[in-house]
């Protein structure tokens, strides 16, 4: 049964680790998808170097684990969206933002970190808040459609037009994945009450929906939408509690109130997607529970291999302070990195907001199969439109 919006713990385990190779046998006897690109939107979950193309460049020790040095992404390895693109066989999304030697003919990412779905009235530097919200992703989207099709045709090598540009025809037959929502309520959570934010959820995931059938109206027909994760659950978040009361928490240690608003989110976000694939009848819409994902492993993080599972790799906490992983401070008179830990792979926070690959890793093997899809249970192989 549901616990406030949340599964409980027996049947969430029992979604997850029962029920994980059901899509296979829900998508049996149907060839795979061919899909020859990806496109993204969303925040710093799925920002393979958006925001530090954009603004100042991501610094040690963040790639640490996989990539052996810094390449724009908020985790010492590979994010959901570097698995999806592994799976498909395809390679890792250069970021739209950043043009410097990259490949765009395999699809581009459109995220940015601290990315919204509706604009924020902030800045980057005041709050973290990008100036990229989805609206500006689309546009950016469209810039790309018209630029990347008159070079392709104008191309002036057979060679440069095959290795660098994505071929027209392909949008359409492209895979387009969302991963964005989690800001719009971590700005909910510092500027609005309870029901201000309950309020203006609607608007949110209309907002999401316009994006969508816009990219549906320039040819889209591939759609993979994650929902947001669990807030509350987030070592960042858990870091300013102390002596809650009753009920403050949920069964598992994090924040019950913020994470039945990003359940909510979620639930709203559900229901439209089911409203649009009768809206847009020429396209495949898949929603995608990552929250229970992230719930589960957070949840059963001892028996899944995550000995530290509410606590940060990268970062310092002294008393009241906190210093960003990366960062330099001055504590008592010393200054003081924050780096990262001995063993990313044994954490499920990076630091504090963000996974680690190896966290990411696990959430992408269990969404991947279908097991946590809506369509029903299909996996993002055969997850594609079909005529």
């Amino acid at each position: 049964m549901a616990i406030g919006g949340v599964l409980s713990l027996p049947c969430l385990a029992l979604l997850l680790l029962v029920s994980w190779n059901a899509g296979l046998a829900a998508a049996e006897g149907l060839p795979p998808c061919e899909f020859p690109a990806i496109y993204n939107f969303g925040d710093s979950n799925s920002d393979t170097g958006g925001i530090s193309a954009a603004f100042y460049p991501m610094g040690s020790p963040t790639g640490e684990t996989f990539f052996h040095r810094p390449v724009g992404r908020a985790s010492d390895g590979r994010l959901i969206i570097d698995f999806i693109a592994e799976h498909l066989g395809l390679p890792y999304l250069s970021a739209y933002l950043d043009s410097l030697g990259r490949s765009f003919r395999h699809g581009a990412n459109f995220a940015t970190g601290g990315s919204t779905i509706r604009r924020q009235n902030e800045s980057v530097f005041e709050n973290g808040v990008s100036p990229f919200s989805l609206d500006i992703q689309t546009a950016h989207y469209n810039q790309f459609v018209a630029r990347t099709s008159y070079l392709y045709e104008h191309a002036r090598t057979e060679k440069f037009r095959r290795s660098r540009l994505p071929r027209p025809e392909d949008f359409s037959k492209a895979l387009y994945v969302f991963d964005i929502g989690q800001n719009d309520l971590a700005a909910g959570f510092r500027k609005m009450t309870n029901e201000q934010l309950n309020a203006s959820m609607p608007e949110i995931v209309n907002q999401l929906a316009t994006a969508i059938q816009h990219l549906y109206q320039q040819g889209a027909r591939t759609f993979w939408i994650h929902n947001t994760g669990p807030i509350g659950c987030l070592p960042i978040t858990l870091r300013y509690v102390h002596n809650p009361m009753p009920g403050y928490l949920d069964q598992i240690g994090c924040v019950k109130e913020q994470n039945e608003m990003a359940s909510e989110f979620n639930q709203q976000l559900k229901e439209r997607v089911m409203q649009l694939r009768d809206e847009l009848p020429e396209a495949a819409l898949t929603y995608v529970d990552v929250y229970a994902a992230k719930y589960g492993l957070i949840a059963n993080s001892t028996r899944e291999g995550f000995e530290r599972a509410r606590k940060m790799c990268c970062g310092y906490e002294w008393e009241e302070k906190h210093v960003w992983c990366g960062q330099k401070a001055s504590i008592n008179g010393s200054e003081v990195l924050a780096g990262s830990c001995e063993d990313p792979s044994i954490f499920i926070s990076w630091d504090g907001v963000h996974y680690t690959d190896a966290a990411n890793h696990w959430i992408s093997e269990r969404i991947l199969s279908g097991s946590l899809s809506d369509r029903p249970e299909v996996p993002i192989t055969h997850a594609c439109y079909r005529v």
